[in-house]
């Protein structure tokens, strides 16, 4: 099932992302999945935390798919 999170702004960056799905704890937590590999955004893995997220855009994380809406 897809979830979908809302942004008020032109784009929201993947650690700040993957904190406001409730999909990990901290920033510090964001960190480490991404950069563990364990994080796709549109279907790539991204190693980035900092990488922007646009409306339309989807990210996945431990069997969770979120859409930026």
């Amino acid at each position: 099932m897809r979830e979908e999170i809302q942004i008020r702004d032109e784009f929201i960056k993947l650690g700040q992302a993957l904190k406001l799905a409730g999909l990990v704890d901290s920033g510090v937590d964001a960190k480490f999945v991404i950069q563990d590999g364990k994080v796709k955004v549109n279907g790539k893995t991204e190693y980035q935390r900092g990488k922007k997220l646009h409306t339309g855009d989807v990210f996945s994380y431990n069997g969770q798919e979120i859409k930026i809406v």
